[in-house]
C-alpha cells in the first residue's frame, strides 16, 4: 500500500491536477492507494488574509472571497466533463464555500477573530480540494480528516494525540482496497476534547500524510511537489546545484531544519521510526527518478550531501563572567524563551563558559533580548551579566552528511575556505553525530558562502571560475576568443566551468553574474553601462561573487590602481599590464602581501616574455634556495623585430612602422622605443629575484634622442626619418665586423653584499656571432640566468616574446593556474 501526497502546486493548475490525475491511477491499478492533497497553492495565505481584512472591517475581504469562488469553479468546469458529476461537485464545493461566506461576514460584523474561528477558515482549503480530487480520480473516495487525525492543546499549542490518532486511523481505513483510491485532505484535524476544527500546522498535510503511511505500515510515502527532489543546495542561488538521488533520515532532517523546504520537518519522523522510505517526486516531472530518504544508504562516500541555510538570522549572545561554572544558566535561557514560543534554531557556546550565542529568525530577535533581559534583569543590575548583544541581518548556513564523521578534516576544509573568499565566520556549532556543521556569516555574504562550499565540497558539476576580462583589444580579444573556443574541452575533460561574467573596453562594461555568451559578446557590450573605472570596481565588488579573478589585459594605470581593492576584497588578480608590477616598490609588496594575506592570487607572468615562463622560472629557482647573479634578457620583441628587419633597403624608420603595423608595437612606438617598456620588464624580473628595484635605478642607455620622444605621434613619424642615414652607416660598419643590434636589459648582483643590492642598465649593445643573442629572430625574447647553481653554463630561456595569441596565451595559463588550485 502507498500513500501519495500532493502539495499546493500539484492541484493549483489544470494542468498540474490532471497530472496528479495520471499518476495516481497509474499506481492505483496495481496496489491500494491513499492519496493526501494541499490546498490549491496560495489558498491558505489568502484565508488568512481575508480573515484579518475581515476582521479590520475591510469590505475588500468579499472582492477575494469571490475570487477564489471564480478560481474553483474554473477549474471544476475545465476539468470535470460529466454534466452530473459536475453539477454534483458544484453542490458540494459551494456548500462549503456558503459555509465560509457565513465565517467570514461573522467575523467582519464583530470586528473579532478568535483562534478557534481562524483554524475553521483555514481548513476550507484542503476541504475544497479533496473534493475536487476525489471528483476527477477514478474510483476516488473523500475521507475526512477530521474523524481521525486529533489533537490536544498543550502550552497553548495544538499538538497532535500520536495514540488517539493511530486509533481512529486504523479503524478509518480497516477495509482499504485496491477498489478505491482514498483521498483525504492534509492539514486539518480536530481537538479531542472539545471537537472543535484545528490543524497540524504549516506543512501540516506532509505531516498527515507520514501519520497515515506509518499508521497502516505502508510499503512507501511519496511526496508529490513542484521540485525535482531535495537539491545539493538553493537552484535559485546555486546554478550548478542538483538532486540528491539517495538521503538517510537524518540528513534529510537537518537539510529540512535549516531551510530546505522541500517536507515539512516533523514528516520524517512517523515514517523513520517505522523504516518506512519517502520518495519526493516533481509532479510536473515525473520522470524523473527524485529523492529516495531512508534509513541505510549504500555505496555512498561524499562526506557532503547538501548545503542548507536560513536567511534573517539573527544572533543573541548572552554573556558575563558569572556564568562560569554556574548550573542553570542554559536551563533559563531556554526555559525563558520556550515560554514565550520563540524557537532557537542554533547554539553555540564558549568552552570558558562565559557567553553563549543563540540564533534566532531576525522577527523573534527584539521580543527574544527583551526576555532575556528581563530573566537576567538581577544580574546585570549588578554586572555580573552584560545586556543581550543582538546582531541581526545574518544568515545561517549548514553542510549536512553522515560521513562526515568518517571524514577527518572536514571542519578544516569549510573554514578555510569561507576564509580564502573573505568571509569570517560569526559562530559555529557542531554536535557530536558529526552530521551538522552549522555557522553564521554576514546576509551579505550568504550567496558567495553557498557558490564557493558548494564548489569546494565538489557538490557542483563543475568546478567554477568567474571571470572579469577588461580589455578587448588585440591581447583581451583573443583572450575571449581562445576561452570561447576552449569552453567545452575544459567542462568535458576537467570538469571545469569558466564562467566570464564581466567584460570592459573603452567604451562600456556588462556584468552578468550568471555568466555573458561569448558568441556576441561585442553586441552584449554595446547594451552595458558607460565606462567608469570607479563604477566598475564599485559593481564587480557589489556582485560578491565567489572563486573570481579580475583578468586585466589593458595598459591602463588607472585599471592598474583597482588591484589593491579586489585583493582585498578576495578576488585574485591575473595582469598582463606591467604598471603595477612595475610600480614603486611599496605598492608592489602591498600587492603581493595582500594576495598572500587574502588567499587568493596576483599573477603576472605576461609581464615579462609573453607567454615564456620567465617569471615562474625565476620564481621556482628563488623557492628552491636557488640565488640569482645575473640576468641578461632582450625583453622587447618590438624592438628584437625591429633591428632584425633593418637593412640596406629598409631604413630605420621604416622597421618602426612595419613594427607598428604588425601590432608587435604598443599604438605609440615611442613607448618601445623609449626603453620604458624593458625597463619595466627588468624591474619585475628583478624583484622576483628578491632584490629592491625603483624605475628610476635603472641605467638607460638609449638610441633615439630625447627630442623625439616630444610632441605628439605625427611629429614623431614626421621627424624618425631624420635618423634613417645615421643607423644606415653604423649598421654598415656592424655588417662588415659580423656584429647585431640587440637592446640588452642587464641585472647584476653585487657580489659579497649581504644587503642584496644589484646593477641594473639598458642599452643597445653589439653582440659578436658567438654570442647566443646574435641569432635571435623576429620578435623572440631570451633571457639568460646566472645562478649559484647555474654559474658555469647559465639557463637560457627563448621563444615568441610578442603577439596577441601568445600573450593571451599566457594570460589564460595564468587563469587556469588559478584554476587548479
Amino acid at each position: 500500500m502507498k500513500v501519495m501526497k500532493f502539495g499546493g502546486t500539484s492541484v493549483g493548475s489544470v494542468k498540474s491536477i490532471l497530472g496528479l490525475k495520471e499518476i495516481v491511477e497509474a499506481e492505483a491499478r496495481t496496489q491500494p492507494v491513499i492519496v493526501v492533497v494541499s490546498a490549491l497553492n496560495g489558498i491558505t495565505d489568502k484565508l488568512i488574509a481575508m480573515s484579518q481584512m475581515a476582521k479590520q472591517g475591510d469590505e475588500h475581504y468579499r472582492e477575494e472571497f469571490d475570487a477564489m469562488v471564480r478560481r474553483h469553479h474554473q477549474m471544476i468546469d475545465t476539468i470535470i466533463q460529466d454534466i452530473n458529476k459536475r453539477v454534483d461537485l458544484f453542490n458540494s464545493v459551494d456548500q462549503l464555500f456558503d459555509q465560509l461566506k457565513s465565517i467570514l461576514y461573522g467575523v467582519y460584523l464583530i470586528h473579532d477573530l478568535s483562534e478557534k474561528t481562524e483554524d475553521t477558515i483555514v481548513s476550507y482549503g484542503e476541504r475544497l480540494s479533496s473534493h475536487i480530487v476525489a471528483a476527477i480520480v477514478k474510483n476516488g473516495v473523500r475521507m475526512n480528516a477530521r474523524d481521525f487525525i486529533r489533537t490536544e492543546k498543550k502550552q497553548g499549542k495544538h499538538v497532535l494525540d500520536t495514540e488517539l490518532t493511530k486509533q481512529l486511523v486504523k479503524e478509518a481505513f480497516k477495509d482499504i482496497s485496491q477498489k478505491s483510491v482514498y483521498v483525504v485532505p492534509g492539514f486539518i484535524a480536530r481537538d479531542r476534547d472539545t471537537h472543535e476544527t484545528t490543524n497540524l500546522g504549516r506543512g501540516g498535510s506532509d505531516y498527515t500524510a507520514s501519520i497515515i503511511a506509518a499508521t497502516l505500515d505502508a510499503d512507501i510515502l511519496e511526496i508529490w511537489t513542484d521540485v525535482d527532489g531535495f537539491m545539493t543546495a538553493d537552484p535559485k542561488v546555486i546554478k550548478s546545484a542538483y538532486t540528491i538521488n539517495e538521503l538517510s533520515y537524518v540528513e534529510a532532517m537537518e537539510l529540512c531544519n535549516f531551510g530546505a523546504k522541500v517536507i515539512y520537518p516533523p514528516t520524517i519522523y512517523p515514517v523513520c521510526i517505522k523504516n518506512i522510505p519517502i520518495k519526493v517526486k516533481n509532479t510536473f516531472n515525473p520522470e524523473h527518478p527524485g529523492t529516495l530518504i531512508k534509513d541505510k544508504i549504500e555505496d555512498d562516500n561524499k562526506p557532503i550531501k547538501g548545503i542548507s541555510s536560513i536567511k534573517g538570522t539573527s544572533l543573541i549572545t548572552v554573556t558575563g563572567l558569572s556564568m562560569v561554572g554556574v548550573i542553570g544558566v542554559n536551563r533559563r535561557i531556554f526555559t525563558s524563551l520556550a515560554n514565550k514560543g520563540i524557537s532557537v534554531f542554533m547554539v553555540s557556546q564558549a568552552s570558558s563558559e562565559n557567553s553563549t550565542s543563540i540564533g534566532v529568525r531576525d522577527e523573534d530577535a527584539e521580543a527574544a533580548a527583551e526576555v532575556l533581559n528581563a530573566e537576567f534583569a538581577k544580574e546585570i543590575e549588578t554586572g555580573a551579566m552584560y545586556p543581550m548583544l543582538v546582531e541581526s541581518g545574518l544568515a545561517t548556513i549548514a553542510i549536512v552528511g553522515e560521513n562526515m564523521k568518517q571524514t577527518p578534516g572536514i571542519a578544516g576544509k569549510l573554514f578555510g575556505t569561507l576564509g580564502r573568499s573573505g568571509i569570517s565566520v560569526i559562530a559555529c556549532a557542531q554536535g557530536a553525530s558529526e552530521t551538522n556543521i552549522s555557522f553564521v556569516v554576514d546576509g551579505k555574504f550568504l550567496r558567495k558562502s553557498l557558490n564557493v562550499l558548494h564548489d569546494s565540497f565538489f557538490l557542483s558539476e563543475y568546478k567554477v571560475l568567474n571571470l572579469f576580462i577588461c580589455g578587448i583589444g588585440t591581447v583581451g580579444g583573443m583572450l575571449l576568443e581562445q576561452i570561447r573556443t576552449q569552453q567545452q574541452f575544459l567542462m568535458q575533460s576537467r570538469r571545469l566551468k569558466l564562467n566570464v561574467v564581466g567584460i570592459s573596453d573603452v567604451d562600456n562594461f556588462v556584468l552578468d553574474r550568471d555568466g555573458i555568451n561569448l558568441d556576441n559578446y561585442e553586441k552584449i557590450l554595446r547594451t552595458g553601462y558607460p565606462a567608469n573605472t570607479e563604477h566598475m570596481r564599485d559593481e564587480i565588488v557589489k556582485m560578491n561573487i565567489f572563486n573570481s579573478v579580475f583578468v586585466d589585459c589593458t595598459a591602463s594605470r588607472q585599471i592598474a590602481s583597482l588591484y589593491q581593492t579586489f585583493l582585498e576584497h578576495n578576488i585574485s588578480v591575473v595582469a598582463a599590464n606591467k604598471i603595477a608590477a612595475s610600480s614603486d616598490y611599496d605598492s608592489y609588496l602591498k600587492l603581493r602581501q595582500t594576495a598572500r594575506d587574502r588567499g587568493v592570487w596576483f599573477r603576472y607572468e605576461t609581464n615579462v616574455g609573453a607567454g615564456l615562463p620567465i617569471i615562474g622560472t625565476i620564481n621556482d629557482l628563488c623557492n628552491s634556495g636557488d640565488k640569482i647573479l645575473k640576468i641578461e634578457a632582450i625583453l622587447s620583441g618590438t624592438l628584437n623585430f625591429i633591428f632584425n628587419e633593418i637593412a640596406a633597403d629598409v631604413p630605420f624608420s621604416e622597421t618602426v612602422r612595419r613594427a607598428k603595423e604588425q601590432r608587435y608595437s604598443e599604438p605609440d612606438p615611442r613607448i618601445d622605443l623609449s626603453g620604458t617598456d624593458v625597463i619595466r620588464k627588468l624591474v619585475i624580473l628583478t624583484r622576483e629575484a628578491g632584490y629592491k628595484v625603483e624605475q628610476a635605478d635603472v641605467e638607460k642607455h638609449l638610441f633615439v634622442p630625447d627630442s623625439y620622444f616630444e610632441g605628439s605621434i605625427d611629429d614623431f613619424w614626421a621627424k624618425l626619418p631624420e635618423l634613417d642615414a645615421d643607423f644606415e652607416a653604423r649598421r654598415k660598419v656592424l655588417e662588415k665586423e659580423g656584429k647585431r643590434w640587440r637592446f640588452v636589459a642587464t641585472m647584476e648582483a653585487v657580489v659579497g653584499d649581504a644587503s642584496k643590492r644589484c646593477n641594473t642598465s639598458v642599452a643597445l649593445k653589439e653582440v659578436p656571432q658567438n654570442h647566443p643573442f646574435y641569432p635571435l629572430e623576429g620578435s623572440n625574447n631570451i633571457v639568460l640566468l646566472t645562478t649559484e647553481r647555474y654559474k658555469e653554463y647559465p639557463m637560457l630561456i627563448q621563444g615568441y616574446g610578442a603577439g596577441a595569441a601568445v600573450t593571451a596565451a599566457g594570460v589564460f595559463a595564468n587563469i587556469m593556474s588559478i584554476a587548479n588550485i
